[in-house]
């Protein structure tokens, strides 16, 4: 049995994915926009919004999408600090998508994460960016 899940790995309010989505930081692949943010508190662990429209499918269609997103997040926890904010976009429908290609496309596009989320993590709680 799954250990129950705790409500502050997840990003839930409206103005929580607004605020995300304006000012975050954005990795493109080839089935989701991934959008990384600075994180309002330093959390054990980094949060996760999904965003999965009518235009992915149906109601079973989208639940899949968001169970597949949720479970790559859990495996690919590596990739996301603790302190940082991610909301994920599906940009299309998935079909008959496995788990492990979902993870493959997101370790594939680690670098580019990191490379992302490393600034957003070094500036200060007042959200000034820090000069050199």
């Amino acid at each position: 049995m799954r250990p129950a899940v705790r409500h502050a790995t997840h990003v839930r309010k409206r103005s929580e994915f607004e605020r995300i989505q304006s000012s975050g930081s954005r990795v493109n692949t080839d089935r989701f926009v991934l959008i990384l943010a600075r994180g309002t508190d330093a959390p054990p662990r980094a949060r996760l919004g999904i965003t999965a429209s009518r235009r992915i499918g149906n109601a079973v269609a989208r639940s899949r999408a968001k169970r597949l997103v949720r479970e790559a997040f859990r495996l690919t926890s590596d990739l996301f600090p603790p302190g940082l904010d991610l909301v994920v976009i599906v940009r299309r429908p998935l079909g008959d998508v496995k788990l492990q290609a979902v993870v493959e496309e997101w370790r594939s596009a680690a670098s580019t994460i990191r490379r992302k989320a490393a600034p957003l993590l070094a500036e200060p709680a007042t959200g000034t960016k820090v000069t050199p």
